[in-house]
């Protein structure tokens, strides 16, 4: 107990900090264009069911931002996943495909955007589905297809990258052994290769993550958003509410702190046995 005490209280010194300086900057500035007293951020925290500038609650633009993020991390985990693990597993499919891997890697997603809005425009599920009205038009209508593959391309070669590496780097001398005892080649994948791949493979998916919510921003920036987070940031800058603005920031850091922090604490559950192995934080 005295342990989680001292080691809570050094992980609330850096943020005590910080709003000590906030606190003190914004009296000596004097300009909420620049930074706005703490108090008048926190008061929107404080209610966040109420209406923002017109764009709905904080709470709801929060979790629409969730559901858009989740999604696109979904789809990119359904396939980056896969075909990362065939990768790092076959020789001829790392050749086939990492030369084409390595060359889009590099481009970060804000770059897609005009052409991601060449292919999909403001298409969004409820156009898919055929809904021009009603109450489910006003809900799937938040769920663009330019905004889902953003978010994909931010979570795709991070994870895909740690699966390659994290199967090819297992240890040979593990698999030989496995076959001399005469185990199956399926065995040899599904009980050595992937166990032993998997803390690679969940920090590529930590990873992943934290990137899928930074792109997020982007994508709520995308003509044809109307709600989110990321839109919220953009409207209150143009309404020279900078208080909102570091509302939206704030969310931001907090959620994606929280998210970080989920994914991580998953992974000690699932690969308790590392712990053996790593210096104690």
């Amino acid at each position: 107990m005295k342990k989680f005490i001292l080691s809570t209280g050094k992980s609330l010194i850096g943020p005590a900090i910080v709003l000590l300086l906030w606190t003190f900057g914004a009296k000596a500035i004097d300009n909420r264009l620049i930074l706005p007293q703490l108090g008048s951020v926190l008061k929107h925290f404080l209610a966040p069911t109420e209406n923002v500038i017109g764009l709905g609650s904080l709470a709801v633009n929060i979790v629409i931002s969730l559901i858009r993020v989740m999604l696109g991390y979904i789809v990119a985990l359904l396939i980056a996943l896969p075909l990362g693990i065939i990768m790092g597993y076959s020789k001829t499919a790392y050749q086939l495909a990492n030369p084409v891997i390595g060359l889009f890697r590099p481009i970060p997603p804000i770059a897609w955007v005009p052409l991601v809005l060449a292919w999909f425009g403001i298409t969004s599920f409820a156009t898919i589905l055929g809904l021009n009205q009603g109450t489910w038009y006003i809900y799937l209508s938040n769920f663009k297809l330019s905004m889902m593959f953003i978010i994909f391309l931010g979570t795709f070669f991070p994870v895909i990258t740690s699966c390659i590496h994290g199967i090819s780097q297992v240890p040979n001398t593990l698999i030989e052994s496995a076959r001399v005892l005469g185990a199956k080649e399926s065995n040899i994948f599904f009980k050595i290769l992937i166990p032993a791949a998997g803390p690679t493979i969940m920090n590529g998916m930590r990873i992943g993550l934290g990137s899928a919510w930074t792109s997020l921003v982007s994508a709520e920036m995308m003509p044809g958003s109307i709600s989110g987070v990321g839109y919220l940031i953009t409207h209150a800058y143009e309404l020279a509410k900078i208080d909102l603005v570091m509302v939206g920031m704030i969310s931001i850091g907090l959620i994606g702190s929280l998210l970080d922090f989920s994914i991580r604490l998953a992974g000690k559950k699932r690969f308790i046995w590392q712990r053996e192995t790593k210096i104690d934080r």
